[in-house]
């Protein structure tokens, strides 16, 4: 399958592929958007990462992090890439294994 070209399209493939969770980072923990549902960083694995830039300002960057828990949660936090990155995001996904080389 083609790698998709816009965030739309990444969304929309992977729903299909059940990852359906919105995570967020709120107060330093990964959330579950919907549900308010806090994911320890230990119990949570980078499945892929991706990146898009905007079509009228390649400075208007962003990466969608797909994410897996152990009790089967699968979902996307998506954030900005570059200098408008949050520092909050950065400093949580930094303590969650990256599973994509297995």
């Amino acid at each position: 399958m083609p790698e998709p070209s816009t965030l739309t399209q990444l969304l929309s493939r992977l729903k299909g592929e059940g990852f359906t969770a919105n995570l967020g980072v709120v107060d330093g923990t990964l959330r579950v958007l919907e549900t308010g549902r806090v994911l320890r960083p230990e119990d949570v694995v980078i499945r892929s990462v991706h990146r898009f830039e905007g079509e009228s300002d390649p400075d208007d960057m962003t990466v969608a992090y797909v994410l897996e828990a152990k009790d089967g949660t699968r979902g996307v936090l998506v954030d900005a890439f570059g200098i408008y990155a949050d520092p909050e995001v950065g400093a949580l996904l930094s303590a969650i294994p990256d599973d994509r080389a297995n």
